[in-house]
């Protein structure tokens, strides 16, 4: 029996007792539908027909998705008592830290040889400035010496990314003041690679052309982790991570469960107090502990509402962090077992990015704008955490003066 090819507008009604026809794609009328819109049921052939058969259906249904994200992400006592635990630890850490106070710069002779243009070398030192010096750096007290950098997601040029159809680079246009200046091709490539990171070079293929298996709905969660991961990443290595390639991969990897423990985060809290433990762990505190971690925050939110361009070309940066990290292993003298396991890390974190990366490119743009509203809703909820243990806090060393100062009056 030949099947039959619809092309009419008229919803499908469709059952496991009455076989769908075949019917056109109600957007192109190009190809065979697949799907059906679960809201207004027009048959559709691919992504990009539905994004583009019916705004009032894709708005609602990410409208829904947030809505729905929201009341799940009400913490439950287990979550947050582990947030308070974070933050007491930090706290109680924080303390101790203060009562160890010691002076960790460099004597007056040693820092003028230096501004100077001396070569000095930490064998010059004496045992007394050794000890100076390794305690600055772990303070972070060195690091103020250093011009901040400027994250290029912040720059005006990142509002400006754009992408080929199957996400290729393409060559930015230069503002109307910085295109008066005339550039040498050297010169034009230099500036665009410094102001943003380069997209991918080959086109990225349909998710389900790398996998047949359906995406799992956390990748959103994921998401977050790995972009949180590689914004304390550039901010450490002051944007350079080249600089140091298998150390920023290392570095992602302990700060991203996702990445290099291969965890299974099921919500944005749970992936934002992951990393939040690791900004307040000793390793990585004297970035600026929680205050820097819930700054990071706002980065990730800033990059969401850049939208999928790009998040792409930081996937695709990411992707060649590391790259460059493997490259670098192999030609570094490790021990054979622990070569093999960061081998091990590395290759699957270059496949989870590239995943994501082509994941992230299918996604409509509304979906960013609803993972930042959501990520701007935890960050408020851990600082109502933080706020509150601020006010207990300080209530009680109120009362404890109190106490003290009646008791000198009687």
């Amino acid at each position: 029996m030949d099947e039959t090819i619809l092309t009419s507008d008229k919803p499908s009604d469709s059952s496991p007792l009455n076989p769908p026809s075949r019917s056109i794609c109600h957007v192109c009328q190009k190809q065979f539908s697949q799907y059906t819109c679960p809201r207004c049921n027009s048959r559709y052939c691919s992504l990009q027909c539905y994004k583009s058969h019916s705004l009032q259906c894709t708005e609602s249904f990410m409208r829904e998705n947030v809505v729905e994200e929201l009341q799940q992400m009400q913490p439950d006592d287990e979550t947050k008592q582990k947030m308070l635990d974070i933050l007491k630890r930090f706290h109680s850490e924080e303390e101790t830290d203060s009562m160890d106070v010691d002076d960790s710069t460099l004597t007056e002779e040693t820092i003028q040889k230096i501004l100077s243009g001396d070569q000095i070398s930490f064998d010059d030192l004496s045992a007394e400035e050794k000890k100076r010096f390794q305690r600055a750096i772990a303070s972070g007290e060195l690091s103020k010496m250093i011009e901040p950098w400027e994250p290029w997601w912040l720059k005006p040029s990142a509002q400006r990314i754009s992408l080929s159809k199957e996400g290729t680079q393409l060559v930015q246009p230069l503002v109307e003041h910085e295109a008066s200046v005339s550039l040498q091709d050297d010169d034009l490539e230099s500036y665009q690679s410094s102001e943003i990171p380069h997209g991918p070079e080959s086109p990225l293929p349909p998710v389900n052309k790398l996998s047949s298996a359906e995406p799992s709905p956390l990748l959103a969660v994921h998401f977050v982790d790995i972009l949180y991961s590689y914004c304390f990443t550039l901010r450490l290595y002051n944007g350079d991570w080249q600089s140091d390639a298998i150390g920023s991969a290392l570095v992602v990897l302990s700060m991203s469960s996702v990445l290099g423990q291969g965890g299974q985060p099921e919500t944005v809290l749970e992936a934002l107090s992951y990393c939040l433990e690791q900004i307040c762990s000793p390793a990585y505190r004297h970035m600026g502990g929680l205050q820097f971690g819930l700054g990071l925050i706002d980065d990730v939110i800033s990059l969401l509402s850049l939208g999928s361009s790009a998040l792409v070309c930081l996937l695709s940066d990411m992707h060649r962090l590391i790259q460059a990290g493997e490259r670098e292993l192999k030609s570094e003298k490790q021990k054979k077992l622990r070569r093999v396991e960061l081998r091990s890390k590395l290759k699957f974190a270059e496949r989870k990015i590239y995943f994501i990366m082509c994941w992230v490119y299918e996604q409509p743009s509304e979906a960013w704008s609803s993972l930042a509203t959501i990520v701007g809703a935890v960050k408020s909820s851990v600082m109502n955490y933080e706020g509150n243990r601020q006010s207990v806090k300080m209530n009680n060393t109120s009362e404890t003066k109190g106490k003290v100062l009646i008791e000198e009056i009687v």
